[in-house]
């Protein structure tokens, strides 16, 4: 599939059109299939802005919701992405919201950025959605250095670490490259710079994405995350980043403006809104389209001792059932899970069970009763802290800034890995 678009409107690949021309990333896909070791997903600051950050997560449906409101706020919108916080392509949801916002929006430029390890299986479904950038993260070309960059990849059910799991992914980066160009997809490739790790091998990276067609390179300087192995190391000099895209740009052409964005970013490139939209964002994560919450008055949870949520919804025995009063909250009742083992069965009794609550906090669930509850109107949120405290997050009265700090994740656990920089 051959786009007319105009390319020309994409702030990240023209450089020109980033103070006219706004984009949105959109964050549908919290799980990803690769573990970096710069990545950490456990942190969301309003204030911070680095890839795999993100203020909530969104269904498909959610998103075609929040675009709506975007565009109210900022017509200068050109480009949808979905960037994380995990890897697009490891979450089913990405190709469901993509076809949704394209039937909408048909004049958007849509835009998607990926490890790579599951491009070959999507790349031309990508073309046919109507996708027209893609952002392919390529930090090593020798599996010996990949292996010092990635923990591990999950090929399906498979784990695959050290070595292996570096060839396999760059056999996966270079085949789907391959298949993008077939369809004349505009690609892009980021390249985090690693002291001390990939730092010499950047232009050999820069000489496999030029026989690869590749349209534009990104070369970035790790941002380095607490908690994770490449915590302590030093971030690149200016002057090592200006050097390596000097000997790089006769290769490829260079991006230079990156603002290394968050997976909610919103609005033009020098003037994000991610913060003053994070309202809008977290009102979109707790609506269920077409649900009407004044009949789901009620929230359930998953608590073994009544103050933490701490059980997945599997093992759950019985839910507690809260309200809001005021500005608090109060218990209303506890109420019996149906009984294990009868399968897909169980979960939609327990969609009848929970008919008059607007969600259900978990520790962890599964894709099928996720998709049952939701179904039946019952968001399932993946989280985990204090009871209230997450009470008040979905019923959007705490303060949202200290509350999305502290949880694991809101909608669909997060882990590592993946969005566009990872």
């Amino acid at each position: 599939m051959t786009t007319t678009k105009d390319l020309s409107k994409h702030p990240c690949f023209n450089r020109e059109s980033a103070g006219s021309c706004g984009r949105v990333h959109l964050p549908v896909a919290p799980k990803c299939n690769i573990m970096c070791n710069f990545c950490n997903r456990k942190y969301d600051c309003v204030s911070e802005s680095r890839p795999g950050v993100t203020s909530a997560i969104l269904s498909p449906e959610q998103a075609l919701l929040y675009m709506d409101k975007v565009l109210e706020k900022e017509p200068r919108i050109t480009v949808c992405g979905i960037a994380g916080p995990g890897d697009p392509l490891a979450n089913p949801e990405t190709m469901e919201a993509i076809r949704l916002l394209h039937a909408k929006y048909p004049h958007l430029l849509f835009c998607l950025s990926t490890n790579g390890l599951a491009l070959p299986t999507y790349a031309a479904a990508l073309a046919e959605l109507g996708v027209t950038h893609v952002t392919v993260t390529v930090n090593a070309v020798d599996p010996k250095i990949g292996a010092r960059i990635y923990s591990w990849a999950r090929d399906g059910k498979v784990i695959h670490r050290g070595e292996a799991a570096a060839s396999l992914l760059l056999s996966r980066q270079i085949e789907g490259i391959k298949i993008l160009k077939e369809h004349d997809l505009i690609v892009k490739s980021n390249t985090i710079v690693i002291p001390g790790v990939n730092d010499h091998h950047v232009v050999e990276v820069s000489k496999m994405l030029s026989s690869l067609g590749v349209d534009i390179q990104n070369i970035m300087p790790i941002f380095p995350v607490a908690d994770t192995p490449f915590a302590d190391v030093p971030a690149p000099t200016h002057e090592l980043i200006h050097g390596l895209r000097e000997q790089a740009k006769d290769l490829v052409p260079q991006m230079t403006h990156c603002k290394r964005c968050r997976a909610d970013a919103v609005g033009l490139l020098g003037k994000d809104l991610s913060g003053e939209l994070a309202g809008i964002l977290g009102d979109c994560s707790r609506s269920l389209p077409g649900v009407d919450l004044s009949k789901r008055p009620y929230v359930a949870v998953a608590t073994r001792e009544g103050m933490l949520v701490n059980m997945h919804l599997g093992e759950a025995h019985k839910f507690q059932i809260w309200k809001q009063d005021g500005d608090a909250f109060a218990l209303v009742e506890e109420r019996y899970a149906p009984e294990p083992g009868t399968g897909t069965k169980r979960w939609i009794d327990m969609a009848k069970l929970l008919f008059d609550c607007r969600a259900v906090l978990i520790a962890a669930c599964g894709e099928t009763p996720r998709k049952v509850l939701a179904d039946a109107g019952v968001v399932a949120y993946e989280c985990s802290g204090l009871v209230e405290t997450l009470l008040a997050e979905v019923y959007g009265t705490g303060d949202l800034t200290v509350l999305k700090s502290r949880r694991k994740s809101l909608g669909k656990a997060c882990c590592g890995g993946g969005g566009e920089g990872c």
